[in-house]
């Protein structure tokens, strides 16, 4: 496939985008099965019969000629060495002893030392100007017959090297001059025969030249150079100064050594003659073995260590385990002995290394972290023009092959490195990481200078590999028999999958390409396949046609449903045109059998779930029964169904949640008809009544909670998102019109449902409170109070209770309202009846005295016991009230509740009561009163303590109404304490009488010899009645003030002051319907006293009424 490289102009952005979309438009339409891609070459790791032969001999003769002693972490022992290499190989045992007899009949190797001078330090200065001229002979020398540790070999020789060590045999370093620290860097390769008897012998000189004495003074720097001088006269001219040497056994000497040796004197002047720094290495010269004659070095360490490493990955995967890129010791020894004896530089060695890993990479399974130390290596050690030209072919076919290999690797990543094994990101991520160094490398860049960027190979790889495994993943899901629901479930499958695809490469696959390659590979997953979704969903709903089956348009759902999801699953900020933009359409056929079948489904639930329900409550907390917990299941179906539904289309999408709503509605409709009547059949078959209401309970209970789940539909469909959505193309007020319109007609007939059962609960009830009721007005004289309302109290306890517990709380509020309304209803017949009993007064005044301390006692639940001592109003406000869970006290106190209790208190009140009540009501009306019509008293009061006296002054009257027929009055004031009772003993005074006044001025002074007690109680006044005297007939009633004894200064709690103050009392008159009070006690005849009070309190309210205003009320 071409790529944007191969166009030499690039079109403008917007005209490739068009062409791109048009080419895949094109591309999908006609559907052509993926071209399969070929499968890259990978080079055999294995070797011929007759290449294993060769190398084997090699590996062999590379143990048989070890030379040096052995590396802290090799194998000593030579013959583990060829057992491993047997394994390794594969050789029988006796192919082994064959070629190893052969092997040891080739013709040994030239050994040779390969020696390298570096540098020294801290030599002497032999000069006169201190430092030295310094240069090193150095050579082998082959001892014979001498034993070793005998006195000759241990004694020091000065000129070692040119005395014992043959001229052409000796080498030479360049001459550093005036140094004490030479830094040669010199090679040398040194042969030998017998490494037991050879020794490495290196001397160390100053160099002299022949020089005039003369001129030494001029170089001296201190009187050390003073005797130099002077030692230089005396020995022989152009004669050098020896520094040191170095002496070492080869035997004693490791393949490989690289360290500092101390220079050894020939004498004890100057044992310390500073050290020199020298590296060994044993290597090989005409080795016999076929491969080294016919193949270049590096060429053949690369195929051993290919064997090798094939044979290390080979038994780990035969253990079970992977192999971690560690070789054994034995292969270690082998590679390093064969590496030294070949004197392979670190840079071949590291080209071989990688030409072995990267070919076995592509044929065994071991970890791709392997190769990034030989490309560091290769990119360190990298100069230009370096490698021969077969060389540089061989590199550059193994950068090619290995990042054909990976881009196929990466092409099918999804089933190379599956998710189920842990360790799979981390492999892709050590791939990617490998082929980034690869193509970064200097020698690739000079190698391979045609190859494209890295990122486009492997997005073309991706955007390869994504299509091929749809296809393969959509014949996996090819159904067995060919037909539309088959199809549907099949198609569905295969959405799945590709989400479940697409989700794994957003939270895993992306995060590795990006951050390694900079490259999105969910949004080009995402891209690429949707335009193959859309054309396989395209074609399918085109397959299904007008006509939707039930099953079908169950498949068509769940695949809508998936698409949905797969579209949300898009990158947001993608600005490209996608095939599914607008899928929803595909679907509008399958929407009217998506609506029946939902309804559908969920009317076998609700049927289903009320045959099966025993109308038992799920428990103490849970009210209500099994089929309102199915009915909320289903009704949350129904929701969900709603919202994966979601229909784009704001005109559609509002019709179909009508659809929604209805059906919604109609259920629960359905639901009431069909529960009422499992209540009825349940109800036929019980012979106790109490069950029969256990069931008209739970009833209710489902009701109620039915009428919640429906209250809330607007929340769970959204509607408030919906009404933004159809502001546009919805008339204003449509969707309030319909909509709500539809859930206020189910609200109403669910509450009408639930009304009708809970008034149907409390007829029940009503008949036994009106019973006991009238049980209670009927006992018996000789039953106290408090065992007449016992049976009362104890069957609204009993029943308030069982209500409580067997219904919710809504459903017992209105229960309680209900019984409420209907008990004042009785009680207030009842009081009016009877308001003329003594003995029902009575009971009902024991009953108010022991509500309070019955009710603060005891509760039961949220229902207070009703104790056996209680009034009806107070003790029943308190039951249905039940501590704040039942009636609000609102609900309670009803203009019928407040005029019972008050009348029920009146008629417990005993006659002294109710007069001391009146007067505290006219003291009342005294203090509301401000006109002055019927006139006024100004009196002056007060109390002294200490003489227990009651002193008043009466100072004068004014506007008083003119009573005679001559157009004035004669007044005159009567002055008495109230009520009588209380003041018994005290006889009323009067004032003198003014003829012809209406101003009269009293100015008269009354003492009452009183306690305090009684002047405290409540009710207790001064009555101050101004009458007009007749001579002829009855004073008449000029109006009448009240002065309550509590405000007269010395008995309202303070000091007696100096003064009483002056206090004007408007005059007023009884009112003229009569007062309840006085209808009450008028009502007692037996009571002398109560008839006594209510005779004159009616002649005054006579007089009043004779000469009231026409203004007075």
């Amino acid at each position: 496939m071409a790529t944007h490289l191969s166009h030499p102009q690039r079109r403008p952005p917007l005209l490739r985008q068009a062409v791109k979309i048009r080419r895949r438009r094109v591309r999908d339409l006609q559907d052509p099965p993926p071209q399969a891609t070929p499968e890259v070459q990978v080079q055999s790791h294995h070797f011929s019969p007759e290449e294993r032969d060769l190398l084997y001999e090699e590996a062999l003769y590379t143990v048989l000629h070890r030379l040096g002693q052995p590396e802290p972490n090799h194998v000593k022992e030579a013959s583990e060495l060829l057992c491993y290499l047997q394994e390794a190989f594969q050789v029988q045992p006796e192919e082994h002893q064959q070629m190893l007899q052969r092997v040891r009949e080739l013709e040994k190797p030239i050994f040779c030392l390969k020696a390298t001078v570096k540098q020294a330090k801290g030599i002497l200065g032999k000069d006169v100007s201190g430092f030295s001229d310094p240069y090193c002979l150095l050579g082998i020398e082959q001892k014979v017959g001498v034993p070793e540790g005998s006195p000759v070999s241990r004694r020091r020789q000065k000129a070692v090297v040119r005395h014992t060590i043959p001229e052409e045999e000796t080498h030479r370093t360049q001459v550093k001059t005036q140094t004490l620290n030479p830094v040669w860097d010199e090679t040398f390769i040194l042969e030998f025969e017998d490494i037991t008897n050879a020794s490495f012998h290196l001397d160390m000189w100053d160099l002299d030249t022949v020089e005039s004495v003369r001129h030494k003074p001029r170089e001296l720097t201190d009187l050390h150079g003073l005797r130099r001088i002077f030692k230089e006269a005396r020995k022989d001219k152009g004669q050098d100064d020896f520094l040191g040497n170095v002496m070492l056994r080869l035997q004693d000497l490791r393949c490989r050594e690289d360290q500092w040796f101390p220079l050894e004197p020939c004498t004890e002047t100057y044992p310390d003659r500073g050290q020199c720094h020298l590296q060994f290495q044993f290597i090989h010269k005409r080795r016999a073995t076929v491969a080294s004659r016919s193949q270049p070095s590096y060429t053949v360490h690369f195929h051993l260590l290919q064997q090798l490493v094939s044979h290390e990955v080979t038994q780990h995967q035969a253990g079970g385990t992977s192999w971690d890129a560690s070789l054994s010791p034995q292969a270690v020894t082998i590679l390093f002995l064969h590496a030294t004896q070949k004197d392979l530089s670190d840079f071949h060695q590291s080209m071989a290394q990688w030409l072995a890993y990267s070919r076995l990479y592509q044929s065994l399974e071991f970890p791709s972290s392997c190769l990034l130390h030989p490309i560091t290596s290769i990119e360190y050690q990298w100069i230009q023009g370096r490698l021969k030209a077969e060389q540089r072919e061989e590199l550059a076919t193994s950068f090619t092959s290995l990042l054909a290999y990976g881009l196929s690797l990466i092409r099918k990543f999804r089933s190379v490195f599956p998710l189920s094994v842990s360790d799979s990101p981390s492999r892709l991520q050590s791939l990617l990481r490998v082929l980034v160094q690869m193509c970064k490398m200097k020698a690739f860049g000079e190698l391979c200078p045609d190859s494209a960027p890295l990122p486009q190979l492997v997005s073309e790889a991706l955007r390869m590999g994504t299509v091929e495994w749809f296809h393969l993943m959509q014949q996996h899901h090819q159904p067995m028999v060919q037909g539309i629901l088959e199809a549907g479930k099949a198609l569905l499958s295969l959405v799945q999958d590709v989400m479940g695809d697409l989700y794994q490469c957003r939270r895993t696959w992306n995060k590795i390409f990006h951050n390694v390659l900079k490259i999105d590979l969910f949004t080009m997953a995402f891209l690429e396949l949707q335009w193959l979704v859309a054309k396989r969903v395209q074609d399918h709903t085109a397959a299904v046609g007008d006509l939707v089956s039930p099953d079908v348009g169950e498949s068509l759902f769940q695949l809508y449903v998936s698409l949905r999801e797969f579209c949300q699953l898009g990158p947001s900020d993608s600005h490209e045109v996608l095939a599914l933009d607008g899928f929803h359409r595909w679907f509008q056929p399958a929407i009217p059998s998506w609506l029946q079948r939902t309804y559908s489904v969920a009317l076998e639930r609700v049927q289903r779930a009320v045959q099966m329900d025993s109308l038992v409550p799920l428990g103490e907390l849970t009210k209500h029964s099994t089929s309102a917990v199915d009915l909320s299941t289903c009704f949350a179906q129904i929701s969900h169904t709603a919202r994966q539904l979601d229909w784009p289309d704001p005109e559609e999408a509002f019709m179909i949640t009508v659809k929604f709503v209805e059906d919604t509605c109609r259920l629960a409709l359905v639901y009431c008809s069909l529960i009422k009547a499992r209540a009825r059949e349940l109800s036929a078959v019980q012979k106790d009544q109490s069950q029969a209401a256990d069931m008209l309970c739970v009833v209710v209970n489902n009701v109620e909670r039915l009428r919640l789940i429906i209250d809330k539909l607007p929340t769970q469909l959204a509607w408030e998102a919906l009404e933004q959505r159809v502001g546009a193309v919805l008339e204003q007020g449509q969707l309030q019109n319909t909509l709500h319109a539809q859930l206020q007609g189910a609200l109403a007939g669910l509450g009408h449902e639930i009304r009708t059962g809970v008034r149907t609960l409390a007829e029940q009830l009503e008949v036994g409170i009106a019973t006991h009721i009238q049980k209670l007005i009927n006992a018996k004289g000789s039953i106290l109070p408090e065992d007449a309302i016992l049976p009362l109290m104890k069957f609204l306890e009993v029943k308030l209770c069982y209500m409580n517990t067997n219904l919710v709380q809504e459903n017992f509020s209105s229960l309680l309202t209900l019984l409420w309304t209907h008990t004042l209803t009785v009680l207030v017949e009842a009081a009016a009846s009877h308001h003329n009993s003594s003995l029902a007064s009575s009971r009902l005044k024991v009953a108010l005295q022991v509500i309070v301390l019955a009710v603060r006692i005891t509760t039961l639940g949220c229902v207070p016991v009703l104790c056996h001592l209680s009034s009806l109003p107070q003790n029943l406000e308190i039951s249905f009230h039940a501590e704040g869970c039942g009636l609000p006290p609102e609900a309670l106190h009803t203009d019928t509740f407040l005029a019972l209790q008050s009348d029920l208190e009146l008629q417990a009140a005993s006659s002294r009561e109710l007069i001391q009540k009146y007067f505290r009501s006219r003291i009342q009306q005294q203090a509301e009163t401000t006109s002055e019509r019927l006139g006024a008293v100004t009196v002056k009061a007060s109390y002294r303590a200490s003489e227990q006296k009651l002193h008043v002054e009466l100072l004068s009257a004014s506007s008083l109404l003119p009573l005679d027929s001559n157009g004035s009055s004669d007044p005159f004031v009567q002055l008495t304490l109230e009520p009588r009772h209380e003041f018994p003993e005290l006889a009323p005074r009067e004032t003198q009488k003014h003829k012809k006044e209406l101003h009269p001025l009293f100015d008269e002074t009354f003492e009452f010899l009183v306690p305090a007690e009684p002047c405290q109680k409540d009710g207790a006044c001064l009555l101050l009645t101004v009458l007009d005297h007749d001579r002829l007939g009855a004073d008449d009633l000029e109006g009448e003030a009240f002065l309550p004894l509590c405000r007269v200064p010395g008995l309202t709690g303070c000091v007696e002051s100096g003064e009483a103050p002056q206090m004007r009392l408007p005059l007023t008159y009884p009112a003229p319907n009569g007062d309840p009070i006085l209808r009450l006690l008028e009502s007692r005849k037996g009571d002398r006293e109560a008839q006594a009070f209510v005779k004159l309190r009616r002649q005054r309210a006579k007089q009043a009424s004779q000469h009231a205003p026409a203004t007075e009320p």
